[in-house]
């Protein structure tokens, strides 16, 4: 189980003990959803599934993903993919973000970050001095019995879709 220490400077969770691993169960969850209610990864079982995990709405980098999952969403359904976004933000950013954008697929709230522990996808940080937890850009691939098949971790905003879709065979 990942977990943060108490102490006042931030402190990443350990890799080793947090990172979801591949040829495993994923991790599963339950988040709310921008679409209302709850989502369960374990409600998608039956379904092939792309995670993707972003630092945070209406920034540049992730609107260029979402916008570039958003293009591609037509392709990623055709191949039986679901796709959904998670990042801290709350259901109230995610609305907004979505609405905005014209996204069509689901942005789930980690707003208490047990998700992201689950999945490792929490690191250290510094901006302007400030060492602060944040969520690596990182994508996880399941297949149709909850095994998590593929991730790729500390992706690039612009390409990360695209070199996805190379990936999985469906570009």
């Amino acid at each position: 189980m990942c977990h943060l220490t108490g102490k006042s400077e931030p402190v990443a969770p350990s890799e080793d003990e947090c990172k979801a691993v591949v040829g495993e169960p994923a991790p599963d969850f339950e988040l709310e959803s921008d679409l209302g209610g709850k989502a369960r990864l374990s409600d998608l079982r039956g379904k092939k599934v792309v995670l993707y995990f972003y630092p945070k709405d209406n920034t540049s980098g992730c609107t260029m993903q979402a916008v570039n999952f958003q293009a591609a969403l037509d392709k990623f359904e055709k191949a039986g993919y679901v796709v959904i976004g998670v990042s801290r933000d709350s259901i109230k950013s995610h609305t907004n973000f979505r609405n905005k954008q014209g996204l069509k697929f689901p942005l789930l709230s980690d707003a208490d970050s047990e998700v992201s522990k689950l999945y490792g996808v929490l690191k250290l940080k510094s901006m302007y001095g400030r060492k602060y937890l944040g969520i690596v850009r990182s994508t996880f691939v399941i297949d149709e019995n909850g095994i998590l098949t593929a991730e790729f971790r500390d992706v690039k905003a612009k390409t990360s879709v695209a070199d996805l879709e190379k990936a999985l065979g469906i570009s």
